[in-house]
């Protein structure tokens, strides 16, 4: 077991010790994550490991090409997915005259007739009602070049649901899905040998900053005190949001320290987290979490609101990563770009279903935070 050692890249991962190289500058030639991650990605896309291998290397050119397209785009960007199949990046542009220099970057060109700039104002628009019960989320689907409300399936002929869609409609390009799942926040009671309690609740941890680690909001209020899997005093939340936002940071003192690394649950520790570069929809994306370990899936939408029973959540990126509770505040990771920390979702890992995460660059640039990497 650990001792005294707060592996806050380790999304909960309490029970392996980092190797004593941890801080080592990362070697040539090496893979493009770790072993927990490939084998992961081998189990829950059917990927032998060289083909794991590719696909992360095709989508961290594609997340390259992606910027250099949006740059091209310019004010007619409308938005951009990644296709594992074929391994192309599609961007959409709203300004035909943007195509060829867009797909000069080497995009595929989709031309459509909202701007992302027009979709985010009107999902914007929506941000600011209150939201019913019965709506689950609502999000910018690039693909579909609309801003997509989810409603539960029981609710639709509700009156509430009903005017707040009216006046979704009246905002911009807004359609509709039905939805048969109402998502929640990821939190669990007490559960001993897991990574960190605040009171009687069990989260698990994000990544490692400097003088701490990021995680969900959810989990704790600012000041709260937090204890790691042995029991012991970590350190504090020193700042929370939630809702509106699900993302908090913990300082760490106490003889816990931190290390740049996302555990692997089995494998040995690896220097894997290098840096946050955001991955586009449709790459692979896999979590790590106290609860359910590793798992992956792919990057469904971005900039989702989910209406948590608790109030609206902003800036969510969906996947279908499965999560249960106690994975709270766990890593998502893309290769070995940090991408988020988990903040709900609903099903699980037996049956599957689809898990959201608070974007990391966020939370390091509201709390002014620096990424420990290796």
């Amino acid at each position: 077991m650990l001792s005294a050692l707060l592996v806050t890249g380790a999304c909960a991962t309490a029970g392996f010790v980092p190797a004593s190289g941890a801080n080592a500058a990362p070697q040539a030639g090496r893979a493009p994550a770790s072993d927990g991650v490939l084998t992961a990605m081998q189990r829950d896309f059917g990927l032998t490991r060289s083909a794991a291998v590719d696909r992360l290397a095709t989508e961290k050119k594609a997340a390259a090409v992606e910027k250099r397209a949006r740059s091209a785009a310019g004010s007619g960007y409308a938005g951009s997915w990644f296709t594992p199949r074929d391994g192309r990046l599609t961007v959409a542009v709203a300004d035909r005259s943007k195509a060829a220099k867009v797909r000069a970057t080497g995009a595929a060109v989709e031309v459509v007739t909202h701007s992302a700039r027009r979709l985010d104002a009107a999902k914007k628009h929506l941000d600011a009602l209150k939201a019913p019960a019965g709506v689950a989320s609502w999000r910018v689907d690039w693909k579909a070049n609309q801003v997509v409300v989810e409603v539960l399936a029981d609710q639709r002929r509700d009156n509430d649901v009903k005017s707040f869609l009216a006046r979704g409609h009246r905002a911009g390009p807004v359609s509709v899905q039905v939805t048969h799942h109402k998502p929640g926040t990821l939190a669990a009671g007490t559960v001993g040998g897991d990574p960190y309690y605040t009171g009687n609740v069990r989260c698990s941890i994000g990544f490692s900053v400097h003088g701490g680690f990021v995680t969900a909001g959810h989990c704790g209020g600012a000041g709260q005190g937090v204890n790691g899997w042995d029991g012991s005093f970590i350190g504090n939340f020193q700042g929370s949001s939630f809702p509106d936002n699900d993302y908090a940071w913990v300082n760490v003192g106490s003889g816990w320290w931190t290390v740049p690394v996302v555990l692997g649950w089995g494998t040995v520790s690896d220097q894997l987290v290098r840096g946050s570069g955001e991955a586009p929809v449709g790459a692979s994306i896999c979590r790590s979490g106290s609860t359910s370990h590793w798992h992956c899936g792919t990057v469904l939408a971005k900039n989702e609101t989910v209406n948590y029973s608790q109030g609206a959540v902003h800036q969510m990126t969906k996947t279908n990563a499965c999560a249960e509770p106690g994975d709270s505040g766990g890593s998502f990771i893309s290769g070995d770009q940090a991408q988020g920390v988990t903040s709900g979702g609903w099903g699980n890992c037996g049956s599957g279903g689809e898990t959201w995460f608070q974007p990391v660059n966020e939370i390091l640039n509201r709390y002014g935070l620096t990424l420990h990497t290796a």
